[in-house]
């Protein structure tokens, strides 16, 4: 992909910051919930607790539109990485269930709001061509982090105690989030974006997506690997390794999918993701494998890829100056549902774990039904390697 001057300026601002925030976050990810069973002995209603906590900030995602009219949208996207830093340094400090919740929500607030201007920033940078290449790129350098991260973490487990990984890996988005705060990747031809929080009709689709996702990747979140450990149990190396294989495998896929979009559609992709994600949470549900279990996590993350085409599909049905404001109001959407998922499903999972994952086929069998209304023409890939 052939980018100039201030767009290949923003390119490297958002991919040192997602290498960063990705390494930080998924160590995080790998860590915590081992570090909760045998460290804090939290149980899975904790979980889903903490869980529910993690997606708050998310759901105030809306507050960032306003945050922009005293600071800039590239230096709010460095200081959410300081922010996200800081609240993974500080999780081993607290092994219990409020000391975990309240660093989740720390580190949660950093990663949300980065997230937020990451997606404005790359929507608005990149045209409906080169945005879902950019977004599949950043998607198959976080699947190579990962895969760094996971391997480190295999070996270091052996030698450190969980309080110096977790301080160890905020170290690195702090890191990250102070060098771009001396950063200018701005443009001025990029369209003014609107600093209000409006929501139009015209967008509803893209709202219904984006809420019904929020729900469904909640239950793979908060409970794929909880399964995992709880029910299988995987130890902290195994977890590690199934990361390791999982980000492999997604580090060659996201640029097929970015590609994929741009020549067969959005609604094409849509189809062929919600169809088998039906699937998948029903053999979840019933499979007695651990090795089964650990496939479906693999293969899950592999559809989740196909996500990037709900931005891209509002990108092109959106105004060029509600760029910002529609994935601020998009995060919080999404995570409506994402605040209360966690909960219910620890409820559930007290009573029968399976219902858990019954749900997550209804959402997607809903969104299956939805993406039909998507009527976006395939772009055609013209961008080089």
């Amino acid at each position: 992909m052939l980018l100039q001057g201030n767009r290949r300026a923003m390119y490297i601002f958002l991919l040192v910051l997602t290498v960063t925030s990705t390494a930080t976050f998924q160590g995080w990810r790998t860590l915590l919930n081992n570090f909760a069973v045998e460290v804090g002995g939290l149980s899975g209603f904790d979980m889903g607790v903490v869980q529910s906590v993690r997606e708050i900030p998310g759901f105030l995602s809306l507050l960032a539109v306003y945050l922009l009219l005293i600071v800039r949208e590239h230096r709010l996207a460095a200081l959410s990485i300081l922010v996200l830093g800081c609240g993974v340094c500080s999780v081993g400090l607290f092994p219990s269930v409020y000391g975990v919740a309240l660093t989740t929500l720390i580190m949660s607030f950093g990663f949300h709001y980065y997230e937020t201007m990451n997606q404005s920033l790359t929507l608005q940078y990149f045209d409906h061509i080169q945005s879902p290449i950019v977004l599949a790129r950043m998607r198959s350098v976080m699947g190579a982090t990962n895969v760094a991260i996971g391997v480190a973490l295999f070996f270091a487990i052996r030698f450190f105690e969980y309080k110096t990984l977790f301080a160890l890996l905020g170290a690195v988005a702090v890191g990250g989030g102070l060098w771009a705060f001396f950063q200018d990747p701005s443009k001025k031809d990029v369209p003014p974006q609107k600093k209000k929080m409006v929501l139009y009709r015209k967008y509803w689709l893209y709202y219904a997506l984006t809420f019904l996702a929020g729900a469904r990747r909640q239950v793979f979140v908060a409970f794929a690997v909880f399964l995992l450990v709880e029910r299988f149990g995987y130890s902290v190396e195994a977890v590690t390794m199934l990361f390791v294989f999982n980000n492999v495998v997604n580090y060659f896929v996201s640029p097929l999918v970015g590609r994929a979009l741009n020549r067969y559609g959005e609604r094409r992709m849509f189809t062929l993701e919600y169809g088998c994600l039906i699937i998948i949470f029903m053999i979840y549900a019933y499979t007695q494998d651990p090795y089964i279990a650990g496939l479906l996590y693999i293969v899950d993350n592999i559809f989740y890829n196909f996500g990037i085409g709900i931005r891209t599909f509002y990108q092109k049905i959106a105004d060029p100056a509600d760029i910002a404001s529609g994935m601020a109001v998009g995060f919080t959407i999404n995570h409506i549902a994402a605040v209360v998922v966690p909960f219910l499903g620890g409820v559930a999972w007290v009573a029968n774990y399976r219902v858990v994952f019954y749900g997550a086929a209804v959402l997607s069998l809903l969104s299956l039904l939805l993406s039909q209304l998507v009527h976006t023409r395939p772009g055609k890939t013209v961008v080089r390697d």
